[in-house]
């Protein structure tokens, strides 16, 4: 894979409640200059990266129902509606985990439906597309799970099934911290499910090339991570 391969298939992450005009605007340039697909930013700040990625080929991308997903689908659809018409190119949606563990994947279809119709409508009446991630935030999840949750998002008109947001908390059963980003096994078995109908991002954790290689390898289309200059820059041109 070559640097430039790479750079295209990297959101440049950066979702700290901490993030300050400064930081967007530093974030924007390094995407811009480095050719990355998009800048992943909290809502707040969708305007102000539009502006700032106006004349270059870098997506504004954002999140919904984030990290938790445990907003309604009304509160969902609305906030995507609102991002499209502020200037975001992609949404990254999160599942409604506690449906999913539930075993009510009608309900996570009809979650995940609301986000894509509302994102894409708004988007085409402005003569745009909209592309729509549907996070499953894998570490709480069954491989069962994870399987329903991506025919799921298939069934709803997602483009991308995501792996996680990163800002997970799960623990074993001494109250230890478990791992709580993307894995090879995990992106494999989303891959294997969607198989060519969708893309499949991979985020949470990912601090290395050889991390980012191992899960492209894996069936990664898209890369999230907040080290992206790190992972570019230890390429070769």
């Amino acid at each position: 894979m070559t640097k430039s391969e790479m750079a295209k298939m990297i959101d440049h992450t950066l979702l700290n409640a901490y993030a300050q005009t400064a930081d967007i605007k530093r974030l924007c340039s390094e995407a811009k200059n480095n050719d990355f697909a998009s800048v992943c930013i909290n809502p707040c700040y969708i305007q102000y990266a539009a502006e700032q990625l106006k004349d270059s080929s870098v997506k504004v991308c954002t999140v919904i129902g984030f990290p938790l997903g445990a907003d309604t689908a009304e509160s969902k659809s609305f906030s995507a509606k609102d991002a499209v018409e502020k200037g975001a190119d992609e949404i990254d949606m999160v599942i409604n985990i506690s449906e999913v563990k539930n075993g009510n994947f009608d309900a996570v279809e009809s979650d995940i439906k609301a986000v894509v119709d509302e994102a894409k409508n708004c988007a085409a009446s402005k003569g745009k597309e909209a592309v729509v991630k549907v996070i499953l935030e894998t570490c709480y999840l069954t491989d069962d799970e994870i399987v329903k949750s991506c025919y799921a998002a298939k069934n709803a008109g997602a483009d991308f099934v995501k792996t996680s947001t990163g800002f997970a908390t799960p623990k074993g059963i001494d109250g230890s911290a478990l791992p709580n980003g993307a894995s090879v096994h995990h992106v494999a078995l989303m891959k294997k499910t969607v198989g060519d109908s969708m893309k499949v991002k991979a985020a949470g954790g990912i601090r290395s090339l050889r991390t980012a290689l191992d899960l492209v390898a894996a069936g990664a289309d898209r890369i999230g991570t907040s080290s992206g200059l790190m992972i570019i820059q230890s390429m070769k041109d």
